[in-house]
């Protein structure tokens, strides 16, 4: 299971920011709009995969996410292996 966060559409987003205007200097042009986030990777055990999500879901919002701020978004994605 993956949760992607980010900032809610009109937070200032100041690391995002310094990177896009980082870039240039890196020899990367035509880049735009760099929003920065933080994803969480886990393996939840569920009799589904969609319990799996709910569970994920209500973890970001209640734990992973400032809901004031930032938006959070849980999907299923590849198996990490141990």
């Amino acid at each position: 299971m993956i949760v992607d966060v980010t900032l809610r559409q009109g937070i200032a987003d100041p690391e995002g920011a310094t990177i896009e205007r980082a870039l240039p200097a890196l020899g990367f042009s035509g880049v735009s709009n760099v929003k920065a986030g933080k994803s969480f990777r886990m393996t939840i055990d569920a009799e589904s995969e969609s319990a799996a999500l709910e569970k994920a879901t209500s973890l970001a919002e209640r734990l992973l996410s400032n809901p004031v701020i930032e938006d959070a978004a849980a999907r299923l994605g590849e198996r990490v292996a141990t």
